[in-house]
């Protein structure tokens, strides 16, 4: 797939509020300061689609970006660590899990990890929520030119060893880096694939 065009076209709150269009739909989510924007903006080739941020909770709304005129991105507040008030930590996370539940044009969740840690807590119980509510997802591990190859594979394989506890079969791994355009094919076809089995939902 190419991106031929992305643009802005919506924040929101709450997802009554998001876009109506009956476009196939991809939210990006991860714990805050996992490199979120920086990879949206390396997917897409527009470097300021995505705010990015050296402060955690840079994104505080649900936004929609349409790419190709054809499907949504939707780039959602991180969880995690930001330095924000725990009200507020608990607002972002009500709003992510009801948008996740409720938006029926969502086709996928990239979930992304920074490859330089291992298994988080705060990861691995949003992942376990996921998965008991049946959501389609991917992994994507960020960061990945921060460490060597011989440093990178236990780490993925530390998450995989842990997930296996409970996921069988495992989610689809992509690893990234925004610096080096790593995963960015890997992403894009798994979109194309999706939006090839895409049927938009009844009524619109």
């Amino acid at each position: 797939m190419r991106i031929r065009s992305a643009e802005f076209v919506k924040s929101a709150t709450h997802v009554k509020d998001c876009p109506g269009a009956p476009f196939p739909e991809y939210a990006f989510l991860g714990r805050s300061n996992v490199g979120k924007s920086s990879l949206i903006n390396m997917i897409t080739g527009h470097n300021k689609l995505a705010k990015t941020s050296s402060s955690p909770g840079k994104t505080q709304l649900i936004n929609h970006f349409l790419i190709n005129n054809s499907w949504y991105l939707t780039d959602l507040p991180g969880y995690g660590f930001a330095r924000v008030p725990v009200p507020v930590k608990k607002k972002w996370e009500k709003m992510i899990k009801n948008y996740m539940l409720k938006r029926d044009t969502l086709m996928c969740a990239f979930v992304l990890l920074d490859s330089r840690h291992g298994p988080m807590k705060n990861d691995l119980d949003f992942l376990e929520w996921m998965g008991m509510n049946e959501m389609p997802l991917c992994l994507v591990f960020t960061k990945a030119d921060k460490l060597s190859r011989s440093q990178l594979k236990p780490q993925i394989q530390a998450y995989e060893k842990k997930l296996a506890e409970q996921w069988e079969p495992l989610p689809p791994i992509i690893v990234s880096s925004a610096k080096t355009t790593a995963g960015k094919k890997e992403i894009l076809q798994l979109i194309a694939q999706s939006n090839k089995v895409y049927e938009p939902p009844a009524p619109y």
